[in-house]
C-alpha cells in the first residue's frame, strides 16, 4: 500500500482542472490555450460565445463565476474540511493557471504534492497535458506523485449511481414509456488514441506515445455504474456514445449521442435518461450539449431526454477525492461490496466520511 501523505505544512493536495472563461471577451484567449496557440476561426469563437451565453456567462464577471471554476473550487473547499493538509487548484487553460499555483505551493513552503486529475478517465489529450502542464511548472523543485485514471473508483460508481437512480425512478414513476439510459463521455480524435510507437501531435502539442486507455476506461465506469443499478436497469437497456465532438480536421470517436438517439427512437423507446460519466459536474458540454442541443434532437425525434443531475460536490464524489488524496491509486476497484467494504474500513478515522454501506 502507498504511504499516506502525511498531515504537514509541506504536504499539499493539488487538484486540476480544465479551465473555463470568467466573461464572454476572453473566449479568443481560451481557445488559444486550449488549442496550444493555433487559435480557430472568428466565427467559431463567436459560436462558443453564443454557448456559453446561454449558459449564463456575460461581458462582465458574476460573483458566482462560471460553472466549471464555481464547482471545482466547490470541491476543494469540501475536500479541504476532510484534511490536514492545503489544498490547490490549478487550471490547464485558464485562471488559477497550474504553474501560479505551483508559484504559491513554492512560496507556501511545500515540498510533496499529491496531484489528482478531475477528468477520471485517462488519456494523452487531457490528462497527458495535465501531467505534462504540472511537471513543466514544478521542473523538479519539489516532489508529486500524480493520480491519473481512477474511473474505476468504488466512491465514483457510487456518486454516479446515486445521481442516475434518482432520475431513473423519477423517470419511470410519471411516466410509462420505454425508458433507456444513456451513458457519455467527451469525445476524442480518434488519432489521439491509436496505438502508436511515436509521440502523437495534437493541435501543435505532443503528446505520450503507446497504448491509451481512454476510450475503454469510459466505458468501464459506464458499466461499473450499470452494475451497481442492475436491481432497476437491465443490462439490455443501457447504452454508451461519445458526445461533443469536435470541429477540427480528421475522425472523432463514436458513436455520436446524436446517431445513437435515433437508433434508441427506433429501437422503439421513448424517453432517455442520459448521465455524462465523463464528467464531474456542470460546465458547457453538460449545460449546453445536453441540456440545449441534445434536448433539441430528441425533441425532434419525439423522444423525452432526461438527464440525471451532474456530481458537482456530492458527498461521494468527496468521498473518492479525500481517498484518493490520502492514498493515490491503491484503492480497490469495482464497486463491489467488498470493494466498498474495504474502502470505508481504512477510512474508517475520517471524521467527515460519508458512511455509506454497499
Amino acid at each position: 500500500m502507498k504511504k499516506e501523505i502525511e498531515a504537514s505544512p509541506k504536504e499539499a493536495v493539488l487538484l486540476l482542472a480544465h479551465g473555463t472563461p470568467d466573461v464572454l471577451g476572453e473566449m479568443e484567449e481560451y481557445v488559444k490555450l486550449v488549442t496550444g496557440g493555433r487559435g480557430v476561426p472568428p466565427q467559431v469563437v463567436h459560436e462558443l460565445q453564443e454557448r456559453y451565453a446561454a449558459i449564463g456567462l456575460r461581458d462582465t464577471t458574476s460573483i458566482a463565476g462560471p460553472h466549471l471554476t464555481r464547482w471545482t473550487m466547490r470541491q476543494a473547499d469540501r475536500l479541504r474540511g476532510r484534511l490536514d493538509y492545503p489544498v490547490y487548484v490549478g487550471m490547464r487553460n485558464w485562471k488559477p493557471f497550474i504553474r501560479d499555483v505551483v508559484d504559491d505551493m513554492t512560496l507556501a513552503g511545500i515540498e510533496r504534492i499529491r496531484a489528482i486529475c478531475l477528468a477520471p478517465q485517462n488519456s494523452r489529450t487531457s490528462v497527458g497535458l495535465f501531467k505534462r502542464a504540472v511537471e513543466n511548472a514544478v521542473a523538479g523543485s519539489f516532489s508529486v506523485d500524480f493520480v491519473a485514471g481512477w474511473a474505476d473508483h468504488p466512491m465514483l460508481i457510487k456518486a454516479f449511481a446515486q445521481r442516475m437512480q434518482g432520475a431513473l425512478n423519477a423517470a419511470r414513476s410519471k411516466r410509462h414509456d420505454r425508458v433507456a439510459v444513456l451513458f457519455t463521455a467527451h469525445s476524442v480524435p480518434t488519432r489521439t488514441i491509436e496505438p502508436s510507437e511515436a509521440p502523437v501531435e495534437y493541435h501543435g502539442m505532443i503528446l505520450a506515445h503507446g497504448p491509451d486507455s481512454y476510450a475503454d476506461d469510459c466505458k468501464e465506469t459506464a458499466r461499473l455504474v450499470a452494475e451497481e443499478l442492475k436491481d432497476i436497469l437491465s443490462p439490455d437497456d443501457w447504452y454508451f456514445a461519445f458526445q461533443s465532438q469536435g470541429m477540427s480536421g480528421g475522425p472523432w470517436i463514436g458513436p455520436t449521442v446524436e446517431d445513437t438517439l435515433s437508433q434508441l427512437k427506433a429501437d422503439g423507446y421513448e424517453t432517455v435518461v442520459i448521465q455524462p460519466v465523463g464528467f464531474l459536474c456542470d460546465h458547457v458540454e453538460v449545460r449546453y450539449d445536453i441540456d440545449i442541443a441534445f434536448q433539441e434532437t430528441a425533441k425532434n425525434l419525439g423522444l423525452k431526454l432526461i438527464r440525471a443531475g451532474s456530481l458537482n460536490d456530492s458527498s461521494l464524489l468527496i468521498d473518492a477525492l479525500e481517498d484518493l488524496a490520502l492514498y493515490g491509486k491503491d484503492y480497490p476497484a469495482s464497486s463491489s461490496s467488498s470493494s466498498v467494504d474495504a474502502f470505508l474500513y481504512r477510512n474508517a478515522g475520517s471524521p467527515n466520511l460519508n458512511k455509506l454501506t454497499a
